[in-house]
């Protein structure tokens, strides 16, 4: 009996030259256009090229196939997220728990103002290369965060901090994928509710009270 062999990712090809540039930045807008009001499912390599006014050769030129098109997108959402993500605070945190409800916040935002982003990561249909995707942005968005909590306090002495930080990540995009399940976005109650777990997650391997940096 032969085996299967595992699918491999859905690779998008990246140009280098500026007129690819521009149309593989016309064909991710059409993506995002169409997503935002249709289910993945939905959505073929030819609607995107009529959409955005190409032939449909111009898109297999980028995009092999549809999932590969989403892997593009959401990998230019994880981008957009990650600079949020290291965007400065208006003002120096009082406390982690500040420091890390207002980047909570900051995320739910950007994914509400953004409905194809909400439907890519937190949808039930996501393929399985879009969710693999996601699960490595929020190993990489764990570092960052890691990262910019030790700009403001004193957390040499907590060890494994980007795997808790990652867990309290993972634990937010669930109950974030239930409000979108029911409400089509992430709601207020369901963001406060991701705020409050995340938060009694890390209490069980953070302190109350951290020291500010130079305090």
């Amino acid at each position: 009996m032969t085996r299967k062999q595992p699918d491999l990712p859905q690779m998008h090809r990246v140009p280098r030259r500026k007129p690819g540039k521009e149309r593989f930045t016309l064909l991710l807008d059409t993506v995002e256009a169409l997503m935002s009001d249709h289910d993945s499912g939905d959505i073929s390599l030819a609607d995107i090229a009529e959409k955005a006014g190409v032939p449909l050769s111009s898109i297999y030129h980028f995009f092999p196939n549809r999932d590969a098109a989403y892997c593009g997108l959401a990998e230019r959402f994880q981008e957009a997220i990650g600079a949020l993500s290291e965007a400065p605070m208006p003002r120096p945190p009082e406390s982690w728990q500040a420091l890390m409800e207002y980047k909570q916040r900051a995320g739910a935002e950007y994914l509400n103002s953004h409905p194809s982003a909400l439907r890519l990561f937190l949808g039930a249909a996501v393929s399985v290369d879009v969710r693999n995707m996601d699960l490595h942005g929020n190993a990489r968005l764990a570092k960052t965060r890691a990262a910019y909590m030790r700009r403001y306090f004193v957390l040499d002495h907590i060890p494994d901090l980007e795997q808790h930080l990652a867990v309290a990540i993972g634990l937010t995009d669930g109950i974030w994928a239930v409000s979108y399940s029911e409400h089509r976005t992430i709601t207020p109650y369901y963001l406060n509710e991701a705020v409050l777990a995340s938060r009694l997650y890390l209490r069980a391997y953070l302190p109350e009270y951290v020291r500010p940096l130079g305090g």
